[in-house]
């Protein structure tokens, strides 16, 4: 389920937090454990047969999780839920056996009901959890601290008949009241100091236990999409320090709930640290766990398994098969499309197409006019569709040779476009969600050609605005009038921005704007004189654009 601006969770989020705490070695490779699923008769113990049932139609799953019923993928979405819920309550079996606190990657929703979901929850991990746990004869008290933006109102429904259990809870937004919940509703911006007070009076009036449950929600930063409580990074790594503490002698679960921000995972692996005892650990602002992750794959991935020399030669081949090998296509005069599958393969693409329900995944290489073609495509539903379309030649770009990307689509063709999710200029389709994924093995790839980096053509607005960080116009001129651009547009929504650029309602200098397409390459190093041309280009600049009720410009 991929968008622009996706609404709910980084489906990225636990990835990112997992392969953190791995290059940074805080927790042993062996100490993850993987969940066994959910069985649907331990749901039963707390949802209903006929809401169990509805959850196998996909207008009920894209309800819950506020996208298109296309875009749904049943089975798939239900896998990845009962192995949430399954994770639930192994942890709890773990720390009930052993004692300290497990960290659950997935998990926390609190907004599912006996009888109904929303809120991104479709099934309640946590009072299942409790459910099981009750039927294996724990008769204990049980502690559910929830420090998620939003009130827990479907665990406060599934637990209201358990005499044993406690729900408190610390939000941003006043629904109505949850019986048997001792909550505290704090106002939009409280931030760190106004939070840290609220919670050491929560925690004091929480009773002993034998069994305690935290959802360490990363909604409750700064920025997040949907929370507005406004705590810093350092203030949410406080809060579960301070909860730590509170319940050393308990043992617990922790979970992330919700987190609708680009510091969510940050967020989330800060939980991790303070549970390894590593609170004082910094996280660097610039530090991404997927191109790091990325990085130890291309290293562990050899020459042989990507060009075919591990693969049975063509004499080989003829001998076993006894037929004539016309000889492999290889992209770039390198990789195999046995190559490129078993790339794809390991650095998780293939599993990411199969989430999104495709199957029978395989590669097409070719070569044409405009440089060597790679494709993807995938099965759904009976028909065959391509999913990955890229062209790529080497192109000297001043003295130095880049990986040119000539042509790159990313299609979703089983989704649809729906208000929640509209068409972005020159789209046919919706995309994959797998932009970063790819930018990051093209990365790879010109590393390994021992390529300067990639480049490219930003058709559109936004393709250069997500590629900001890493990619620069090459004229210092047009990365001037790029700079003046994105601050004339600073805070509109990119939906917003991109289609304001495309449909010439952004002026410049009076007159209508038409984007300009121009090359865009990786790591430039400037001299001094170039960024100063890059500077005097974007104060010369007069953007404006003047949207619903706004007026934006550069002076």
């Amino acid at each position: 389920m991929s968008s622009l601006e996706t609404r709910g969770p980084d489906p990225r989020r636990a990835d990112l937090v997992l392969w953190y705490l791995w290059e940074k070695k805080i927790a042993p490779r062996d100490a993850a454990r993987c969940p066994v699923p959910i069985e649907y008769r331990e749901l039963g113990l707390v949802h209903t047969a006929v809401y169990l049932e509805s959850l196998l139609q996909p207008a009920v799953l894209a309800r819950i999780f506020a996208v298109d019923e296309k875009d749904v993928p049943v089975d798939e979405v239900m896998r990845t839920l009962r192995m949430a819920c399954g994770g639930t309550r192994d942890a709890a079996r773990h720390v009930l056996a052993h004692g300290g606190a497990a960290l659950n990657l997935l998990g926390g929703f609190h907004h599912a009901s006996p009888s109904s979901g929303g809120g991104f929850c479709a099934l309640n991990d946590v009072a299942v959890a409790i459910a099981v746990l009750r039927a294996e004869g724990f008769a204990g008290r049980v502690n559910v601290l929830d420090l998620d933006a939003h009130p827990p109102d479907g665990t406060a429904e599934c637990l209201k008949a358990d005499p044993r259990a406690w729900i408190g809870s610390i939000s941003g937004a006043q629904w109505e009241p949850l019986p048997k919940v001792d909550e505290v509703v704090l106002p939009s911006g409280s931030g760190d100091e106004a939070y840290a007070s609220a919670l050491r009076g929560l925690l004091g009036r929480m009773p002993e236990a034998e069994l305690a449950f935290v959802l360490a929600g990363g909604d409750v930063l700064r920025g997040d999409r949907l929370g507005s409580l406004g705590l810093t990074l350092a203030g949410t790594r406080a809060r579960d320090t301070t909860v730590r503490d509170a319940l050393v002698r308990i043992p617990s679960v922790w979970l992330p709930a919700g987190g609708y921000s680009d510091g969510a995972w940050k967020a989330l692996a800060g939980t991790g640290l303070v549970l390894a005892g590593r609170e004082r650990h910094r996280i660097a602002p610039g530090f991404d766990p997927l191109r790091a992750r990325f990085s130890r794959v291309s290293r562990q991935l050899g020459p042989a398994e990507l060009s075919g020399e591990s693969w049975l030669s063509t004499e080989e081949l003829e001998e076993v098969l006894h037929v004539k090998h016309a000889g492999r296509e290889r992209l770039l005069g390198f990789y195999t499309r046995e190559g490129v599958e078993y790339a794809l393969s390991k650095f998780g693409v293939w599993e990411r197409l199969q989430r999104l329900g495709y199957a029978q995944l395989r590669v097409m290489l070719s070569r044409g006019s405009d440089g060597e073609r790679l494709r993807v495509l995938g099965t759904s539903d009976g028909a065959e569709h391509l999913l990955i379309d890229l062209v790529l030649e080497p192109k000297a770009i001043g003295d130095r040779t880049y990986l040119y990307a000539n042509w790159l689509t990313l299609r979703h063709p089983r989704a649809r476009f729906a208000p929640q999710r509209p068409a972005l200029p020159g789209q046919d389709v919706p995309g994959l969600g797998l932009a970063r994924e790819v930018s990051e093995l093209l990365a790879r790839i010109a590393k390994r050609l021992q390529l300067a980096g990639v480049a490219f053509r930003p058709s559109w607005y936004h393709m250069a605005f997500a590629a900001r960080h890493q990619f620069a116009f090459v004229d210092p001129s047009r990365q001037g009038r790029f700079l003046a651009l994105t601050e004339a547009l600073r805070g509109v929504p990119l939906l917003e921005a991109t289609h304001a650029v495309a449909d010439a309602a952004v002026t410049l200098e009076g007159t209508p704007y038409a984007w300009e397409a121009d090359e865009m390459v990786q790591g430039l190093d400037r001299t001094p004189e170039e960024q100063a041309r890059i500077t005097a280009a974007a104060k010369a600049c007069h953007f404006e654009y003047r949207g619903v009720g706004t007026s934006r410009t550069t002076p």
